[in-house]
């Protein structure tokens, strides 16, 4: 196994150095998913068309619920919702993973000479897998429902960066934190869910009152989800500096959270 140091560089190393295994994981536990059921991989497909159908009634008929659009339409709120579903799962499928994800692969630990750092790695390329599924339903529905999108569309892989880079900081941080305290999994669980609706995907942050907006703007995926937005709906481009300092924050969480996974690891074998 290669060894990357701590230097702020040494998590890029790591998946580029392993992204042969990385990739070949990755589509084994895709393929795990779904293999023996009925419908295979098609479930992919249903399952955030059905979320969405769900999340749509529920906020857009029964609460009226609205993004303040000028004659905006339950379908189009749908579209925003959806965007917005899109891009916080990878964040939290992730993170709900993160503080059993050792302990699913004790093996791994114990009797083989493995990278266990590339573990987060493989997470998150398994929710990039999902999430293109989305953005794939999202476009067709998009074109059914308003046209194409606008030319901005094309620049999200940007925002994607400072959402994968915060998704592996903290996954990297609860998964070596979940090997010591097991009960993490459940206030992490607890805190994805009052995280996700504390994130602007069911309402703009204009609904918010002034006096709060400074307190949701701490959480890191208002600034992403805004910004997706932006690019997907509105023809708008992120102001670079925001996104340049979004991206830096992001970079030092995800340094962070791996130079503690790599700084706890050899106390793994003994607590599993």
């Amino acid at each position: 196994m290669a060894g990357f140091g701590a230097g702020p560089f040494a998590l890029f190393q790591t998946a580029w150095h392993h992204r042969s295994l990385i990739l070949r994981l990755a589509r084994r536990e895709i393929d795990a998913r779904y293999r023996g059921s009925m419908l295979g991989i098609v479930w992919a497909v249903l399952n955030p068309i059905l979320m969405l159908a769900v999340y749509t009634f529920v906020f857009s008929v029964v609460f009226q619920a609205r993004w303040g659009v000028t004659g905006e339409s339950n379908t189009e709120f749908a579209l925003l919702l959806f965007s917005g579903l899109i891009l916080f799962n990878v964040l939290g499928e992730c993170l709900n993973r993160a503080p059993g994800l050792l302990l699913e692969n004790v093996s791994y630990i114990k009797k083989v000479v493995f990278p266990l750092e590339i573990l987060p790695l493989v997470s998150l390329a398994v929710a990039l897998f999902n999430a293109g599924i989305g953005f794939v339903i999202l476009v067709v529905f998009h074109l059914a429902v308003a046209g194409l999108p606008p030319p901005t569309a094309l620049l999200l892989p940007l925002v994607l960066v400072p959402l994968c880079l915060t998704t592996l900081g903290l996954s990297w941080f609860f998964a070596a934190a979940g090997v010591f305290l097991r009960d993490i999994r459940q206030v992490v669980g607890v805190g994805v869910t009052v995280l996700m609706f504390l994130s602007p995907i069911f309402y703009p942050m204009t609904a918010i009152p002034e006096r709060f907006r400074a307190i949701l703007h701490l959480n890191p995926m208002t600034a992403i989800l805004e910004q997706s937005k932006d690019l997907l709906f509105w023809g708008r481009i992120p102001s670079p500096v925001e996104w340049g300092l979004a991206t830096l924050g992001a970079w030092v969480v995800a340094w962070l959270g791996y130079l503690w996974f790599m700084k706890t690891r050899r106390g793994f074998a003994d607590v599993v």
